[in-house]
This record gives C-alpha cells, sequence and structure tokens, in this order.
C-alpha cells in the first residue's frame, strides 16, 4: 500500500544562521585568513565578557556581604575627622601617602584664618561693644524647625559672627590717644600680613581646582582628586575610593546627579611645588607678625567679648604657627586630624576590618553635610548597615552659614529626626556621636552661658554634665518618638581629634555593628 511522503522534518534541515554566515565558494586564501581572524577575535572578546560577568557576579554577592556605614550630619560637625580616625586605625597606609597633600589645606588654613580675623578688624573699625547682642534659640525639642533670628546682617565669616549695627562708635575702654595707638598697630600688621592674605586665593584655587561654586558664602569645597592638585601630581590611595560618574553639576553649590561610580587615582609622585614653597617662605617671615596679631588687645578682647569667633581648627594651627611655617614642615597626623576641608558630594573609604577571625570589607561613605548636599545621602539609604550621626554638641552659640537664622543645635536635631524617621532606615544599626565635648568644655570654662543662645535650658546649672545631659535626653527623645522597630541607639559623648579615646570608641562600634552584621547574615 502506497503511503503519502511526509515532508522533511525542519530539524533535519540545515541551520539557516549556519547557511548565512557559509563563506562563499569563491573565497580566496588571504580572504580566508581574514575571516579566521575576525571570528577568533570576536570569540576573545565574547570570552571575555563572559568571564567580566562572571567576576561582577562574585563581587556582587561579596558586596552583599560587605557592611556599608555612614556617617551622617551637618557640615563642620567631625564627619571627615571620624573618617580620618578609621583610615589610621585600618589603612595607615594609605594616611602616609596622603600625608604631603594636607600642607597647602593647613597653609590654606592658617591664610584663611588671618585674612578673616582682618576683615572683621576692619568691619568693626577696632571697636567692640560690650555684649555680643545674640538672641536665644528657643530650642525645645520637638520636630519642627523652631529657629529665631540670630541677629542682624553677617560679616561675610563662617562662624556666626553678627553686629548689631546699632551700637557704634569707640568703646569708652580706651582713651582717644589709646584707639588711635591701637589702630596704627593693626594698619601695620595688616600691610606686613597682606601677602600671605593675598596667598590665600591661589592656595584656594589649588584646591578646588580653580571652580569657585555660586551660592556659596565664601567657604571653599573641593572635589575628588583635591590630594592629586596639592601634590602636582595624582595619587592612588589604597583604602580610599573617590566616587564620581562624570563631572557633576553644579548649581547653588550643590551636586546633581545620581549615584556615581567608583574611579581610583593614579600613583602618587613627590614632585617639587612651587606655590606651596613661595608659601611657606611667606609664612616663615611674617610668623611673628600672625601671633602678634592673635595675641594684639583688641584681638583677645574681641574674642572674649564673642566678636571674633575661632574655629577650633583655625585655634589650633594659629597656635602651631612656629612649626607650620619651618622650611621642610610635614604635617602630623594632629595637624591632618585637625586641618579644615569641605569636601563635595559623597566619598567611599574601604577598609578590611578583621573581628575574631573574620575579615569583612567595610565600605565608609564620607558626606557633604551643607543643606543644599543632603539630597546626594538618599541614594545610599538602601543598602547601609549602619550610621553614625555626628552632632556637634559645642555649636550651641553658632548658627548657619547657609541660614543665619538657624541655631546649628537646632538644625542637627531636626537632621536626625529626619534621619530616625526614614523608612528606608528603620532597621539600620543607629549610632549617635555627641561630638567636641572639648570645645564644649572650654567654652562653658571661658564663660559662655548657653541659655543666651538655648532660651528653654533656662536657669539649670552652666556646668558641663548638666548641659551634655540636657542635649542628650533631647536627641533621645526624637529616637523614642520614632522608634516603631525597638532600635536601640548607642550614643557617645566624643572628641574625634582625641585619637586614644575615640580609638577606643570605633572599636566598640566596630564591635556593636559587627554583631548586627552576624545577625543579619543568620551566622549567629
Amino acid at each position: 500500500m502506497l503511503r503519502a511522503q511526509r515532508p522533511p522534518s525542519i530539524m533535519s534541515q540545515d541551520d539557516p544562521l549556519a547557511l548565512a554566515m557559509r563563506p562563499p565558494e569563491t573565497e580566496t586564501e588571504a580572504e580566508r585568513r581574514i575571516r579566521l581572524d575576525r571570528e577568533a577575535e570576536a570569540r576573545r572578546i565574547s570570552d571575555n565578557i563572559d568571564e567580566q560577568l562572571k567576576q561582577d557576579k562574585k563581587k556582587y554577592d561579596k558586596s552583599k556581604q560587605d557592611v556599608k556605614l555612614l556617617l551622617l550630619g551637618q557640615a563642620e560637625s567631625g564627619k571627615s575627622t571620624l573618617q580620618k580616625q578609621f583610615q589610621l586605625m585600618y589603612s595607615p597606609d594609605s594616611m602616609e601617602q596622603e600625608r604631603a597633600s594636607w600642607r597647602v589645606v593647613i597653609y590654606f588654613n592658617v591664610a584663611r584664618s588671618v585674612k578673616y580675623t582682618l576683615e572683621i578688624l576692619e568691619a568693626y573699625g577696632d571697636t567692640f561693644e560690650d555684649d555680643d547682642g545674640s538672641s536665644g534659640s528657643d530650642f525645645s525639642g520637638s520636630d519642627s524647625s523652631r529657629s529665631q533670628a540670630a541677629g542682624p546682617a553677617r560679616l561675610g565669616n563662617r562662624s556666626g559672627t553678627r553686629r548689631d549695627p546699632s551700637v557704634a562708635g569707640p568703646s569708652s575702654s580706651y582713651t582717644a590717644a589709646q584707639s588711635e595707638e591701637f589702630a596704627r598697630q593693626i594698619a601695620v600688621l595688616r600691610h606686613r600680613l597682606s601677602p600671605l592674605v593675598n596667598a590665600e586665593s591661589s592656595l584656594a584655587d589649588r584646591l578646588s581646582g580653580g571652580v569657585r561654586l555660586s551660592g556659596s558664602k565664601g567657604g571653599l569645597y573641593v572635589r575628588r582628586g583635591w590630594q592629586s592638585r596639592t601634590l602636582g601630581a595624582k595619587l592612588r590611595s589604597k583604602g580610599r575610593r573617590s566616587l564620581n560618574s562624570s563631572p557633576p553639576e553644579i548649581q547653588n553649590g550643590t551636586v546633581t546627579g545620581g549615584r556615581p561610580s567608583i574611579s581610583d587615582l593614579d600613583s602618587p609622585v613627590t614632585d617639587s611645588d612651587e606655590l606651596a614653597s613661595d608659601v611657606s617662605l611667606i609664612l616663615d617671615e611674617c610668623k611673628d607678625d600672625i601671633t602678634k596679631l592673635y595675641q594684639h588687645e583688641i584681638v583677645q578682647r574681641m574674642i572674649k567679648k564673642r566678636r571674633l569667633r575661632m574655629d577650633e581648627w583655625a585655634e589650633y594651627c594659629l597656635s602651631q604657627i612656629a612649626r607650620i611655617s619651618e622650611t621642610g614642615y610635614v604635617p602630623s597626623t594632629d595637624d591632618i586630624l585637625h586641618a579644615r576641608i569641605q569636601t563635595m558630594g559623597v566619598a567611599e573609604h574601604v577598609f578590611d576590618v578583621s573581628l575574631h577571625g573574620r575579615n569583612v570589607t567595610w565600605h565608609l561613605y564620607d558626606v557633604g553635610g551643607a543643606r543644599g548636599q543632603r539630597h546626594t545621602w538618599v541614594p545610599y539609604f538602601d543598602d547601609a548597615n549602619a550610621i553614625i550621626f555626628v552632632a556637634p554638641i559645642s555649636a550651641f552659640d553658632q548658627y548657619l552659614e547657609e541660614d543665619p537664622r538657624t541655631n546649628r543645635i537646632d538644625d542637627s536635631l531636626q537632621l536626625f529626626t529626619q534621619i530616625c524617621s526614614n523608612r528606608l532606615l528603620k532597621n539600620v544599626h543607629l549610632v549617635l556621636f555627641l561630638n567636641k565635648t572639648d570645645v564644649l568644655k572650654a567654652k562653658l570654662a571661658a564663660g559662655v552661658q548657653v541659655k543666651k543662645y538655648i532660651t528653654s535650658y533656662g536657669d539649670r546649672p552652666n556646668e558641663f554634665d548638666p548641659v551634655v545631659h540636657y542635649f542628650r535626653a533631647h536627641f533621645q527623645q526624637v529616637h523614642r518618638r520614632n522608634n516603631e522597630q525597638n532600635r536601640v541607639l548607642y550614643t557617645h559623648l566624643t572628641s574625634v581629634v582625641d585619637t586614644k579615646t575615640t580609638r577606643n570608641i570605633i572599636s566598640n562600634v566596630r564591635d556593636s555593628i559587627f554583631r548586627g552584621y552576624l545577625k543579619s547574615a543568620a551566622l549567629v
């Protein structure tokens, strides 16, 4: 019986792709060699892509086991100094590689402090009032803003100095002849210190790359690679990675754009630095004049009356001026810890931390704390394991550079409220550093009254323990109000420029974070 013949199965036909890629019958030997070379190159590229995908997957799987720690807080709270302490503990070699780059930062700090002091003297015409005219802040610890106007317009400084323009004229403490002599002495010092003041802008350009930001009230902001510019060469820092996917858009002193990618720098080269050498010579020539300026009766009285408010880093640099001005000066570790520079955006620092025989990679993120930069923190919230919130409790008599009406303690409390109430951070290990206790003690010992700036402090004793208890209670109250997961708040009183004490605190924080890490990884 005859059966109808079936068409051949498609499985039995030649692969259409193979047919399309089959070389033509007229292919010459030379064309064949070219074709085979191209196919081999394509296979090589494909194999490299496959291998890179495997490596990326391994890195991703490993990164899920890493600890991601955020340092949060307002500008000048001590975050970057705390980062340096982590670096000293877990990556000391990288600190040594960067040591020379801090010389320009310290020179800039000295020049800026001298310039600021001379500007304040000029603004007051060598006179000042007998009281500081500051208004108090109604600090009651609630979640909403309670800032009051802190006084009339500022004088362009960064530490919150204010002057009441309704009070004018020479101080009755001095005769006309004394006032005239003081004015002459200050004029001479201003002239002799003019080379250092003029060098301030050149140092700022070196650190910032010549980029000045609109919206910044005279402050210097630097971006990644500033160490390279200070050395005249590029610097690879083991244990430190700056994040930047592309040159950011800068608007009103802020960085816009998404979460950046890691970009390393090249190896260090110790080229001669003409600018640093020139400034070193200037400092050597005018170091005595700098000392005379800050020991002058007018300056000392203005400091005592709170008309001239020196930042702690400025006081440190000026107290070390004889050593800093020496030929061949190399910054000490204490110099680096006290040096002040405002970084733009978010910088990642990577450390390998060992505990109980287990080695874990920590990613520490140091953020810009100015109001205009805080939106850049959010992309790092979703995978954070822990937060150290740094609050400078010595700043009760200071106001924000961005908003002279807002007391810095008020702002720090409001920012802490936002962190505690953020749903992305509900399960994150939270540590609170009430920082700059050394500065607080010095202010209280000098007779600065907390109630004059924080009106709700009332008639409590103007002593360290009651003041600390008052501020700590308000931060703890904020945490309790926003603690749905029964999270523990670990609180430490800190002075992060104190290496020995801070090292012990970091060890305690490391242990508590590590226990949380092991628990989350189901290892305990």
